[in-house]
Order: structure tokens, then sequence, then C-alpha cells
């Protein structure tokens, strides 16, 4: 018996990719005390979504309030549990609640509800909340 599988969308693909490239960006420039949004604005024009700058700033900077601590990115192709976790948010595989205080909780819940809708606007998908 064959059983074919349809490949993984440009979309699946990208939108990972992205999002890892992103919080990778963002921590090195808070690493390095750079102004985060110009050089998010600069990985997102590689993928023509200069407009999510401000939108995963504003995750990246919620999700680590959550943490309770700097978010870990891997790197090369490896990914770190946090770049895990944070992916897993935002597409819903993961567990909506962290361990952190309600309002901390809140903010990163809007964050996310924001990212997948400019996500979806930015690349002329359906908008998909998750309940």
């Amino acid at each position: 018996m064959t059983r074919h599988f349809s490949p993984p969308t440009q979309d699946a693909i990208a939108v990972p990719a992205m999002l890892v490239d992103a919080a990778r960006c963002w921590r090195n420039a808070r690493d390095s005390g750079a102004s985060v949004q110009p050089r998010l604005a600069h990985t997102f024009d590689a993928h023509d979504c200069t407009m999510l700058a401000p939108v995963l700033d504003s995750l990246c900077l919620f999700y680590e309030t959550a943490l309770g601590r700097p978010m870990i990115v891997g790197e090369g192709p490896g990914l770190s549990d946090d770049e895990h976790l944070l992916l897993g948010l935002v597409d819903g595989s993961s567990p909506r609640c962290l361990d952190c205080p309600q309002n901390a909780a809140n903010a990163l819940d809007c964050a996310l509800c924001s990212t997948r809708i400019m996500l979806a606007l930015t690349l002329g998908q359906p908008v998909r909340t998750l309940q």
C-alpha cells in the first residue's frame, strides 16, 4: 500500500521560519542594546512584511515577561525550547497557559491574537482565532 502526503505549503514553512528569525533578531537586538524595531523591520524586509516589526516586538516582549526570564534562542537550524513553545503558542498547538501572573498571561494572550491577525492579513490568509 502506498500513502501519499501533501507537501507542506509555502506558508506552513515560511511563517515558523519568519517567527524564529524575528525572535532571534529581537533577542540579539535586546542583548546588544540596539533599537529593536528597526532591526526587526530589516529582518522582515526579506519576507516583504516590514509592517510586522511592532507586532513581533510586542509578542516577544510579552512572551519574555510571561516566561519571567530572558527568552533563550537557538542557533542555526536547531530551535531552543523557548522557540518551540513560542511557535506552538502562535499556531495554537501548545497549551495556552504558562505559569505566570494573570496580568502577564492576559497581555501575552492579546499579543498572540494580534500576531495571528496581522500574520493572516499580511500573508493574505483568512484570520483564524483560537477559542
